[in-house]
C-alpha cells in the first residue's frame, strides 16, 4: 500500500528584531555640532550676502532687471537761409558675422550652419558676391566686419532673413547733401566723427544733439516697463543751425569761378556778397574746393577757406576808401580836382600810374575811372599822415574782424612810426599797397561806404531754431565810422567808375551799380613777385539804397591782357545778376529796363 507523503508546511518568517542599543552621548553631540555649524554657516553666508555683497548684488540684479540704451553721438544739421540742408546725420548699419552661431529660420536650435548657406542668402542685399563674402569670413569664429555704411533699408531686408549669427551694428554718418557747395564753410568730420574744419570744428559743442542715455526695467520675459521714468527720459531736440548763405547763389558763384579760373590758369578765387546793412553773407564761395563726402581724396591744402585766412594788398579796390577818409577829415573837397602828371618821386621812390599816362586836371570821379595812382598820392598827402594812420588803425586793417567765419585773421599795417617817418609809406597805401588784409575785411570796410558809414561785423549764420522754423535777418547796426554824405559822395564816384570807367562790364541795362577794379602786384615775404598779380572787383547796389555789397578776387590769372576789367568784372557780372533775380531787386531805371527788354 502506498505511502502517502504530506506537503511540508509553509512557515512564516519570523521578522528579525534588532535590539535597540544606547546611543553615545559623544555621537549625538557630533551631529549636533555638524547641524550647528551649518546653521552658522547658513547664517553667516546670508549676512555676508545681505551686508558685504549688497551693491555687487543689486547692480547685477540691475543689469538683468533694466535696459539701457546708448547714445549714438548725433549732430544737428545745418541749413542755408532758406531751409535747404546742408550738413545732416545718417543712420548707418555695419554688419557683423558670428559663423559660430549661423543658424535659419526653422533649424533645430542646436545646428550650426555652414557659412555657405549664409553668405548665398546675404549676397543679394549686400550686392557683393557670395564668394567674396565666403572670403571675408575665412576660418574666423566669430567678430567679423561684412559690410559698413548700410542704408536702413538694406539693414532691414537683411535683419527680415532672420538669420541668427548676425549683428547690426547702428551709428551716425554724417552726409553733406550739397556736396562741395558749401565745404569751404561748413568742414567736414573724419571717420571717427572728429570735426576737421570749418564750423563742423568751430561750432562743435552747439552742433552736439543733446542726448541721453535711457535706463528702463524689463520684465521677467525682457519687455520694457515704463514705470519709474524720470520726466524728460525720452527728450530729444530738433534744432537746426541755420546759414545766412544762399545756396542758390553759392552754386553758380561756384561754377562761374571754377570757369574763369579754367579760362585764366590761375590759382585759385573766391567770391563774397555781403547784406552792408546787417552782415549777412549771401555768397562766400571758393575755388579749388572739394567734396566734404569724400574729403580724403583731396589734398588737406583745400580744407581753409583763403578768402577768410589770406592775406592780399587791395590794389586799387580800397581808393574809394581812401578818399572816404579824405572826405570825412575834409582834407579835401567833393568838387576838388588833382593834376594828374602821370608820374612822381616820393622818398627817392618812383610813382606811376598803370597806364604810364598823364590825365591831367581830373576829379575824384576821373581818378576812380582811370585809377590813377598819381591823383590818388596827391589827394591823399593833403590829410595829415598821423591821421592818416589813425584813420587805418580805427578801420581794424590790423585787427581780426568780428565773425563767426571760423580761422578769420588779421591784417598787417605798419607801424605808426614806420608809417609817418617814411613818406612812400602814406604813398603806397593811397593806392592800395603797403599793407595787407583778407578779402572778407575789404568787403567789410566797402560795406562802410554802402551802409552810410556803419562798421558791421560779417557773418555766415542766423542761429539755432526748431523744427523746420526759419531764423529772421538781423537787424541793421553796426558801429558809425563815416558821415552819410561822404559816403554818398563816393558811392555816386564809384557809379562813375561802372557807366565810364574800367567797371562798364557790370553794367545792367535799369540798375545803379557803383564798382571798382583792381589789379595789384602780388608780394611774397615783402617782395613784389615779378608778374604775379591778384585781380579783383568790388560792387554795390543798388545805388539809390546801397544794400549789397559784391568782391569778386582771382589770384594770378595768366596772360597779357589779366586785368581787374577783363578777369574780376566778367564774374562779378553773372553773381550781380543772379543777384537781382534771387533778392528781387527792383529796377532803378524801369524805362532803361523795359527799353533793353524790347530792343
Amino acid at each position: 500500500m502506498p505511502r502517502t507523503v504530506s506537503p511540508p508546511s509553509r512557515r512564516r518568517p519570523r521578522p528579525r528584531v534588532v535590539p535597540l542599543a544606547k546611543v553615545p552621548p559623544r555621537r549625538l553631540w557630533i551631529v549636533f555640532l555638524i547641524l550647528c555649524t551649518g546653521l552658522v554657516g547658513l547664517v553667516g553666508r546670508m549676512a555676508w550676502l545681505q551686508v558685504v555683497q549688497t551693491g555687487e548684488l543689486e547692480s547685477r540684479a540691475r543689469r538683468l532687471q533694466t535696459q539701457t540704451s546708448t547714445t549714438l553721438g548725433q549732430r544737428r544739421p545745418i541749413v542755408d537761409r532758406n531751409g535747404r540742408l546742408v550738413a545732416m546725420d545718417e543712420v548707418r548699419f555695419r554688419l557683423w558675422a558670428h559663423p559660430r552661431y549661423f543658424n535659419l529660420p526653422g533649424d533645430d536650435p542646436g545646428l550650426v550652419r555652414p557659412p555657405k548657406d549664409v553668405v548665398d542668402l546675404l549676397a543679394t542685399p549686400l550686392a557683393q558676391p557670395a564668394p567674396q563674402l565666403l572670403k571675408q569670413l575665412g576660418q574666423r569664429r566669430s567678430g567679423v566686419k561684412l559690410a559698413e555704411g548700410l542704408d536702413p533699408e538694406t539693414a532691414e531686408r537683411i535683419r527680415s532673413l532672420g538669420i541668427s549669427g548676425l549683428d547690426l551694428e547702428a551709428y551716425p554718418q554724417r552726409v553733406y547733401p550739397q556736396g562741395e557747395l558749401f565745404a569751404n564753410v561748413v568742414g567736414f568730420l573724419n571717420d571717427e566723427r572728429v570735426p576737421q574744419a570749418g564750423l563742423e570744428q568751430s561750432r562743435n559743442a552747439e552742433l552736439l544733439r543733446h542726448e541721453q542715455s535711457r535706463r528702463l526695467r524689463r520684465g521677467a520675459d525682457g519687455t520694457p516697463l515704463p514705470d519709474d521714468l524720470p520726466p524728460g527720459a525720452f527728450y530729444g531736440d530738433d534744432l537746426r543751425l541755420q546759414l545766412t548763405l544762399d545756396a542758390r547763389l553759392q552754386e553758380l558763384a561756384v561754377q562761374a569761378l571754377a570757369a574763369q579760373v579754367a579760362k585764366w590758369k590761375a590759382k585759385k578765387a573766391a567770391a563774397i556778397v555781403m547784406d552792408a546793412t546787417n552782415g549777412e553773407l549771401l555768397v562766400l564761395a571758393s575755388t579749388p574746393t572739394y567734396d566734404p563726402n569724400r574729403y580724403w581724396r583731396f589734398s588737406p591744402a583745400r580744407f581753409r577757406e583763403w578768402s577768410v585766412q589770406d592775406l592780399y594788398e587791395p590794389g586799387s579796390t580800397f581808393k574809394p576808401i581812401n578818399l572816404a577818409l579824405a572826405l570825412q577829415e575834409k582834407a579835401i573837397r567833393p568838387k576838388d580836382r588833382v593834376n594828374d602828371v602821370g608820374q612822381l618821386t616820393i622818398g627817392g621812390w618812383p610813382i606811376n600810374n598803370h597806364d604810364k599816362e598823364a590825365h591831367g586836371l581830373v576829379d575824384f570821379a576821373k581818378v576812380l575811372q582811370v585809377s590813377s595812382n598819381v591823383g590818388m598820392v596827391q589827394a591823399m598827402q593833403r590829410l595829415d599822415h598821423n591821421t592818416y594812420w589813425d584813420w587805418m588803425n580805427r578801420l581794424g586793417i590790423d585787427r581780426r574782424p568780428d565773425t563767426d567765419l571760423p580761422g578769420a585773421v588779421a591784417g598787417q599795417l605798419k607801424t605808426k612810426e614806420q608809417f609817418i617817418s617814411h613818406p612812400i609809406e602814406p604813398a603806397t597805401t593811397a593806392f592800395g599797397q603797403g599793407f595787407s588784409l583778407t578779402p572778407l575785411k575789404l568787403v567789410q570796410l566797402h560795406g562802410v561806404l554802402a551802409n552810410g558809414g556803419h562798421l558791421v561785423s560779417p557773418h555766415i549764420t542766423r542761429g539755432f531754431r526748431s523744427g523746420d522754423a526759419l531764423a529772421p535777418a538781423a537787424d541793421p547796426g553796426g558801429q558809425p565810422l563815416l558821415k552819410p554824405e561822404v559816403t554818398r559822395t563816393v558811392m555816386a564816384w564809384m557809379e562813375s567808375v561802372v557807366d565810364k570807367g574800367s567797371g562798364k562790364g557790370v553794367k545792367t541795362p535799369g540798375y545803379r551799380i557803383a564798382g571798382k577794379t583792381g589789379t595789384a602786384q602780388k608780394a611774397l615775404n615783402g617782395i613784389y613777385l615779378p608778374g604775379a598779380k591778384i585781380c579783383s572787383f568790388v560792387a554795390t547796389l543798388p545805388v539809390e539804397d546801397p544794400r549789397y555789397v559784391v568782391l569778386v578776387v582771382v589770384d594770378e590769372p595768366q596772360g597779357a591782357h589779366a586785368y581787374g576789367s577783363t578777369v574780376a568784372v566778367p564774374l562779378a557780372k553773372q553773381i550781380i545778376d543772379a543777384l537781382l533775380i534771387v533778392e528781387k531787386i527792383s529796377p532803378s531805371k524801369p524805362a532803361e529796363l523795359n527799353k533793353a527788354m524790347t530792343s
